[in-house]
């Protein structure tokens, strides 16, 4: 049996897509029987605080698998837009997990590290040449170049050395995973490495998590934001859009959690029409999103994050909750092509209103939205399909067949990104 050992900031339980994330490669592996170890941090995004409701440690599998899961303390708890304050914080976090990585005396086949924040990702190549074995380098976000797209750091010199670090890492990795076909051209470009090198894992669903959407409710004007309130959402153009919800009627709630989330409540929080839910666990999000007839997505209108896929596009395609983005790029490309919502870009909140409307006053049109999103989900953002690709890298023995799938997932979603550029 292969062993493995994940090294991640997030992980269960906490919320957001990238505990998510990585929750799930540790049980897909460990289902295909791999010896799966994982490193992270004691649970405290958005907050420690509420980690102390029993809620959220509401999977059994993972309660009794602790024997698995090292987790470290952090003094230093400060999530804010001042780099100083995540740097010291990144940091602190590193030297942890080098600390532990130096007193284990186990052995791996590989290391399977997730990055941003790129010390993490140091910490897998240090532990690449601690254990003498292959390094998976999982990237979910381009960095450096995200920190210049939510513009909380500028000097030029840090960045081109955060960007010469950033180089290091893809190109010293002996496999690169990554969650968005939008990051494959950047990396290649950047380190000049095989397309070979590189395997596509977006963020996914188990089966069992999809909504049942054949007995779906009458209208009921509710739209949902269920995510990251952080530096790379648009939180601008939710303020913008509340009043004229109100006007329409029409009810928005947001699960809302991160740097951006004070803000954006203070400036709505006189409206009626807006209720506001403090984060919950995973399986009551959804439930939650499969309650409404739309989701809102936003990302600010940086060249960076057109090459994302946001997580809650994910969720809402779960739920089978046609999708509003205000969006660019591969989510734009995704949302409209496939069919399962409506994305713009630049658009005004009038605008952004108009495609509301439209789309809540069509039953129709959104039950087929629906419909394609599962189909979708099914299709190309299922886990027990997904996760052939990485077995079959860490087996060393591909079957035709699952070389086949992973092969058509990852060509037809390179098919949308190219027509990006044309």
């Amino acid at each position: 049996m292969k062993r493995v050992l994940i090294i991640s900031q997030h992980f269960y339980p906490e919320i957001g897509s990238h505990s998510n994330r990585i929750k799930h490669l540790f049980m897909m592996l460990g289902k295909n029987e791999f010896d799966v170890k994982v490193l992270t941090t004691e649970p405290s995004y958005p907050n420690k605080k509420i980690y102390q409701n029993e809620e959220f440690w509401d999977d059994e599998s993972l309660n009794s698998q602790n024997d698995r899961i090292t987790r470290i303390g952090i003094k230093s708890r400060k999530y804010s837009n001042h780099i100083f304050n995540r740097l010291f914080y990144y940091l602190e976090i590193a030297f942890k997990f080098i600390f532990l990585i130096l007193k284990d005396k186990e052995k791996y086949d590989y290391i399977f590290v997730t990055s941003p924040p790129i010390f993490t990702g140091f910490v897998g190549l240090f532990a690449k040449y601690r254990y003498k074995t292959k390094f998976i380098l999982d990237i979910r976000d381009l960095w450096p170049e995200s920190l210049k797209g939510v513009g909380v750091f500028d000097n030029a010199w840090i960045l081109k050395l955060f960007g010469a670090l950033e180089n290091v890492l893809y190109k010293k990795s002996d496999k690169i995973v990554i969650n968005s076909m939008g990051f494959q051209e950047y990396i290649q470009r950047k380190a000049g490495v095989p397309e070979s090198k590189i395997l596509f894992i977006p963020n996914s669903v188990v089966k069992e998590e999809l909504a049942q959407i054949n007995k779906k409710k009458l209208r009921t004007k509710k739209i949902i934001y269920a995510g990251n309130l952080g530096l790379a959402q648009n939180t601008e153009i939710i303020h913008q859009l509340v009043p004229l919800l109100e006007e329409q009627g029409i009810q928005l709630t947001i699960i809302g959690y991160g740097v951006n989330k004070k803000q954006l409540i203070s400036s709505i929080k006189n409206y009626k029409n807006v209720t506001l839910i403090n984060p919950v666990t995973k399986k009551q999000c959804l439930k939650l999103i499969a309650e409404h007839d739309l989701g809102l997505v936003t990302l600010k209108d940086k060249e960076v994050f057109k090459t994302v896929l946001p997580g809650k596009i994910i969720d809402y395609m779960t739920c089978g909750v046609p999708i509003v983005g205000v969006v660019d790029g591969y989510s734009k490309e995704i949302i409209n092509n496939e069919g399962v919502g409506v994305a713009i870009h630049a658009a005004t909140p009038e605008e952004i209103l108009t495609q509301i409307m439209k789309l809540l006053n069509d039953d129709t049109a959104r039950r087929e939205m629906s419909q394609k999103e599962q189909q979708l989900i099914l299709s190309q953002f299922n886990w027990e399909k997904n996760i052939t690709s990485l077995v079959d890298y860490m087996n060393e023995n591909t079957q035709p067949q699952q070389r086949k799938d992973t092969k058509d997932v990852k060509e037809s979603l390179h098919v949308r990104l190219e027509s990006l550029h044309k």
